[in-house]
Protein backbone atom coordinates (compact mmCIF):
# COMPACT_ATOMS: atom_id res chain seq x y z
CA UNK A 1 0.00 0.00 0.00
CA UNK A 2 1.24 3.49 -0.86
CA UNK A 3 1.47 5.70 2.23
CA UNK A 4 2.70 8.94 0.69
CA UNK A 5 0.97 11.97 2.22
CA UNK A 6 -0.27 14.17 -0.61
CA UNK A 7 -0.90 17.86 0.07
CA UNK A 8 -3.86 19.07 -2.00
CA UNK A 9 -2.87 22.67 -1.32
CA UNK A 10 0.09 22.28 -3.66
CA UNK A 11 -2.23 21.11 -6.43
CA UNK A 12 -4.63 23.98 -5.79
CA UNK A 13 -1.75 26.47 -5.92
CA UNK A 14 -0.53 25.10 -9.26
CA UNK A 15 -4.05 25.04 -10.68
CA UNK A 16 -4.63 28.63 -9.49
CA UNK A 17 -1.54 29.70 -11.44
CA UNK A 18 -2.89 27.88 -14.50
CA UNK A 19 -6.25 29.63 -14.15
CA UNK A 20 -4.64 33.07 -13.79
CA UNK A 21 -2.52 32.42 -16.89
CA UNK A 22 -5.57 31.32 -18.85
CA UNK A 23 -7.54 34.37 -17.74
CA UNK A 24 -4.65 36.58 -18.86
CA UNK A 25 -4.84 34.98 -22.31
CA UNK A 26 -8.58 35.67 -22.38
CA UNK A 27 -7.92 39.31 -21.53
CA UNK A 28 -5.65 39.74 -24.56
CA UNK A 29 -7.96 37.96 -27.05
CA UNK A 30 -10.71 40.00 -28.67
CA UNK A 31 -14.20 38.84 -27.66
CA UNK A 32 -12.86 36.12 -25.38
CA UNK A 33 -13.88 37.84 -22.14
CA UNK A 34 -17.44 38.27 -23.38
CA UNK A 35 -17.52 34.58 -24.24
CA UNK A 36 -16.24 33.82 -20.74
CA UNK A 37 -19.03 35.89 -19.19
CA UNK A 38 -21.64 34.06 -21.28
CA UNK A 39 -20.48 30.70 -19.90
CA UNK A 40 -21.20 31.69 -16.29
CA UNK A 41 -24.90 30.63 -16.30
CA UNK A 42 -23.94 27.23 -17.72
CA UNK A 43 -21.24 26.75 -15.08
CA UNK A 44 -23.56 27.66 -12.20
CA UNK A 45 -26.31 25.35 -13.44
CA UNK A 46 -23.96 22.44 -14.29
CA UNK A 47 -22.20 22.37 -10.92
CA UNK A 48 -25.34 23.04 -8.87
CA UNK A 49 -27.41 20.26 -10.45
CA UNK A 50 -24.45 17.86 -10.53
CA UNK A 51 -23.87 18.10 -6.78
CA UNK A 52 -27.60 18.24 -6.00
CA UNK A 53 -28.03 14.95 -7.89
CA UNK A 54 -25.37 13.29 -5.70
CA UNK A 55 -27.09 14.60 -2.56
CA UNK A 56 -30.58 13.66 -3.76
CA UNK A 57 -29.71 10.03 -4.59
CA UNK A 58 -27.78 9.58 -1.33
CA UNK A 59 -30.78 10.93 0.58
CA UNK A 60 -33.14 8.57 -1.26
CA UNK A 61 -30.86 5.65 -0.38
CA UNK A 62 -31.21 6.50 3.31
CA UNK A 63 -28.18 8.69 4.07
CA UNK A 64 -29.24 11.98 5.65
CA UNK A 65 -25.69 13.43 5.71
CA UNK A 66 -26.20 15.68 2.63
CA UNK A 67 -29.55 16.88 4.01
CA UNK A 68 -28.00 17.77 7.39
CA UNK A 69 -25.19 19.64 5.63
CA UNK A 70 -27.59 21.66 3.48
CA UNK A 71 -26.61 20.03 0.19
CA UNK A 72 -30.17 19.17 -0.87
CA UNK A 73 -30.30 22.62 -2.35
CA UNK A 74 -30.35 24.29 -5.76
CA UNK A 75 -28.50 27.32 -4.40
CA UNK A 76 -25.22 27.50 -6.40
CA UNK A 77 -23.29 28.88 -3.43
CA UNK A 78 -23.94 25.65 -1.51
CA UNK A 79 -22.05 23.67 -4.16
CA UNK A 80 -19.33 25.80 -5.75
CA UNK A 81 -15.64 24.97 -5.32
CA UNK A 82 -13.61 28.11 -6.20
CA UNK A 83 -10.86 26.38 -8.19
CA UNK A 84 -13.09 23.75 -9.76
CA UNK A 85 -15.62 26.39 -10.83
CA UNK A 86 -12.94 28.58 -12.38
CA UNK A 87 -11.54 25.64 -14.30
CA UNK A 88 -14.98 24.69 -15.55
CA UNK A 89 -15.37 28.29 -16.67
CA UNK A 90 -12.06 28.61 -18.52
CA UNK A 91 -11.31 25.00 -19.51
CA UNK A 92 -14.73 23.40 -19.95
CA UNK A 93 -14.24 20.77 -17.25
CA UNK A 94 -13.84 21.00 -13.48
CA UNK A 95 -15.69 20.11 -10.28
CA UNK A 96 -17.93 21.35 -7.47
CA UNK A 97 -17.63 21.03 -3.70
CA UNK A 98 -17.86 17.27 -3.01
CA UNK A 99 -21.04 16.02 -1.36
CA UNK A 100 -20.16 14.12 1.82
CA UNK A 101 -21.98 10.81 2.21
CA UNK A 102 -21.89 7.90 4.66
CA UNK A 103 -22.50 4.62 2.77
CA UNK A 104 -23.19 2.83 6.09
CA UNK A 105 -26.47 4.76 6.23
CA UNK A 106 -27.73 3.39 2.91
CA UNK A 107 -30.67 1.02 3.12
CA UNK A 108 -29.87 -2.67 2.82
CA UNK A 109 -31.66 -3.25 -0.49
CA UNK A 110 -28.25 -3.10 -2.14
CA UNK A 111 -24.58 -3.26 -1.15
CA UNK A 112 -22.75 -0.14 0.00
CA UNK A 113 -20.56 -0.47 -3.08
CA UNK A 114 -23.53 -0.37 -5.47
CA UNK A 115 -25.04 2.47 -3.45
CA UNK A 116 -21.84 4.49 -3.84
CA UNK A 117 -21.84 3.76 -7.58
CA UNK A 118 -25.43 5.01 -7.90
CA UNK A 119 -24.69 8.19 -5.95
CA UNK A 120 -21.55 8.77 -8.04
CA UNK A 121 -23.20 8.22 -11.46
CA UNK A 122 -26.06 10.56 -10.53
CA UNK A 123 -23.93 13.70 -11.01
CA UNK A 124 -22.63 13.00 -14.54
CA UNK A 125 -26.03 11.59 -15.56
CA UNK A 126 -27.69 14.82 -14.46
CA UNK A 127 -25.22 16.79 -16.59
CA UNK A 128 -25.99 14.69 -19.67
CA UNK A 129 -29.74 15.19 -19.09
CA UNK A 130 -29.18 18.94 -18.79
CA UNK A 131 -27.10 18.91 -21.99
CA UNK A 132 -30.03 17.31 -23.84
CA UNK A 133 -32.53 19.77 -22.31
CA UNK A 134 -30.38 22.78 -23.26
CA UNK A 135 -29.91 21.36 -26.77
CA UNK A 136 -33.69 21.23 -27.20
CA UNK A 137 -34.06 24.78 -25.88
CA UNK A 138 -31.25 25.95 -28.21
CA UNK A 139 -33.01 24.46 -31.23
CA UNK A 140 -36.29 26.11 -30.22
CA UNK A 141 -34.60 29.52 -29.87
CA UNK A 142 -32.73 29.13 -33.19
CA UNK A 143 -36.01 28.30 -34.90
CA UNK A 144 -37.99 31.07 -33.16
CA UNK A 145 -35.39 33.75 -34.01
CA UNK A 146 -34.85 32.61 -37.63
CA UNK A 147 -31.16 32.08 -36.91
CA UNK A 148 -28.87 29.50 -38.52
CA UNK A 149 -25.95 27.30 -37.51
CA UNK A 150 -23.35 26.16 -40.07
CA UNK A 151 -21.12 23.18 -39.23
CA UNK A 152 -17.77 22.25 -40.72
CA UNK A 153 -15.40 19.59 -39.42
CA UNK A 154 -15.34 20.06 -35.62
CA UNK A 155 -16.42 23.69 -35.61
CA UNK A 156 -19.61 25.68 -36.06
CA UNK A 157 -20.64 29.21 -37.01
CA UNK A 158 -23.73 30.96 -35.70
CA UNK A 159 -25.67 33.27 -38.03
CA UNK A 160 -28.02 35.01 -35.61
CA UNK A 161 -30.88 37.24 -36.69
CA UNK A 162 -30.11 39.82 -33.99
CA UNK A 163 -27.60 40.58 -31.26
CA UNK A 164 -30.11 39.51 -28.60
CA UNK A 165 -30.64 36.18 -30.36
CA UNK A 166 -26.88 35.72 -30.68
CA UNK A 167 -26.31 36.25 -26.95
CA UNK A 168 -29.19 33.94 -25.98
CA UNK A 169 -28.06 31.16 -28.32
CA UNK A 170 -24.43 31.42 -27.24
CA UNK A 171 -25.41 31.14 -23.55
CA UNK A 172 -27.41 28.00 -24.36
CA UNK A 173 -24.66 26.47 -26.53
CA UNK A 174 -22.10 27.12 -23.79
CA UNK A 175 -24.47 25.51 -21.26
CA UNK A 176 -24.61 22.37 -23.41
CA UNK A 177 -20.82 22.29 -23.72
CA UNK A 178 -20.20 22.88 -20.01
CA UNK A 179 -22.60 20.10 -18.99
CA UNK A 180 -21.09 17.65 -21.48
CA UNK A 181 -17.61 18.59 -20.25
CA UNK A 182 -18.46 18.19 -16.57
CA UNK A 183 -20.22 14.88 -17.20
CA UNK A 184 -17.42 13.35 -19.29
CA UNK A 185 -14.64 14.65 -17.05
CA UNK A 186 -16.18 13.19 -13.89
CA UNK A 187 -16.51 9.76 -15.49
CA UNK A 188 -12.73 9.39 -15.72
CA UNK A 189 -12.16 6.25 -13.56
CA UNK A 190 -9.52 7.81 -11.32
CA UNK A 191 -9.97 9.15 -7.76
CA UNK A 192 -11.27 11.56 -6.67
CA UNK A 193 -13.63 11.63 -9.67
CA UNK A 194 -17.02 9.92 -9.78
CA UNK A 195 -15.87 7.38 -12.34
CA UNK A 196 -13.58 5.71 -9.80
CA UNK A 197 -16.65 4.64 -7.76
CA UNK A 198 -18.89 3.97 -10.74
CA UNK A 199 -16.60 1.21 -12.05
CA UNK A 200 -16.05 -0.44 -8.64
CA UNK A 201 -19.01 -2.91 -8.73
CA UNK A 202 -17.86 -4.16 -12.14
CA UNK A 203 -14.26 -4.95 -11.13
CA UNK A 204 -13.09 -8.44 -10.10
CA UNK A 205 -12.36 -8.76 -6.37
CA UNK A 206 -8.57 -8.70 -6.83
CA UNK A 207 -8.80 -5.60 -9.01
CA UNK A 208 -10.98 -3.89 -6.38
CA UNK A 209 -8.45 -4.68 -3.67
CA UNK A 210 -5.58 -3.39 -5.80
CA UNK A 211 -7.51 -0.23 -6.63
CA UNK A 212 -8.32 0.50 -2.98
CA UNK A 213 -4.80 -0.26 -1.72
CA UNK A 214 -3.23 2.01 -4.34
CA UNK A 215 -5.82 4.78 -4.36
CA UNK A 216 -3.22 7.45 -3.63
CA UNK A 217 -1.11 6.36 -6.61
CA UNK A 218 -4.14 6.61 -8.88
CA UNK A 219 -4.87 10.03 -7.38
CA UNK A 220 -1.34 11.18 -8.22
CA UNK A 221 -1.72 9.78 -11.75
CA UNK A 222 -4.89 11.83 -12.15
CA UNK A 223 -3.19 15.00 -10.88
CA UNK A 224 -0.24 14.40 -13.24
CA UNK A 225 -2.59 13.91 -16.20
CA UNK A 226 -4.43 17.06 -15.23
CA UNK A 227 -1.43 19.32 -14.68
CA UNK A 228 0.37 18.17 -17.84
CA UNK A 229 -2.74 18.79 -19.93
CA UNK A 230 -2.97 15.13 -20.98
CA UNK A 231 -6.39 14.77 -19.37
CA UNK A 232 -7.70 17.57 -21.54
CA UNK A 233 -6.02 16.10 -24.62
CA UNK A 234 -7.67 12.74 -23.96
CA UNK A 235 -11.21 13.89 -23.20
CA UNK A 236 -11.50 17.06 -25.34
CA UNK A 237 -12.18 15.09 -28.57
CA UNK A 238 -14.95 13.18 -26.76
CA UNK A 239 -16.47 16.40 -25.42
CA UNK A 240 -16.25 18.15 -28.81
CA UNK A 241 -17.78 15.15 -30.59
CA UNK A 242 -20.72 14.89 -28.20
CA UNK A 243 -21.13 18.65 -28.14
CA UNK A 244 -21.34 19.11 -31.92
CA UNK A 245 -23.39 16.00 -32.62
CA UNK A 246 -25.95 16.77 -29.94
CA UNK A 247 -26.70 20.08 -31.61
CA UNK A 248 -26.60 18.57 -35.12
CA UNK A 249 -29.02 15.86 -34.06
CA UNK A 250 -31.31 18.36 -32.37
CA UNK A 251 -31.37 20.66 -35.38
CA UNK A 252 -32.08 17.73 -37.71
CA UNK A 253 -35.08 16.71 -35.57
CA UNK A 254 -36.42 20.25 -35.78
CA UNK A 255 -35.74 20.29 -39.52
CA UNK A 256 -33.30 23.19 -39.26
Amino acid sequence: MFNFRFDKRIVYAIIAIMVIRTLANYATTEGALMGLVLTIPGVLIAITFHEFAHAFVADKLGDDTPRRQGRLSLNPFDHLDPIGSLLLLVAGFGWGKPVEVNPRNYNRKMSMEKGEALVSIAGPLMNFILAIVFTIITCIVINATNSRVIFWENDMMLLASSQTAEIAIKILVYAVSINVGLGVFNLIPLPPLDGSKVIMPFLPSKAKQFFKQNEMIFYIIFVALWLTGLAGTIISPIINFLDANLLKFGLSIFGL
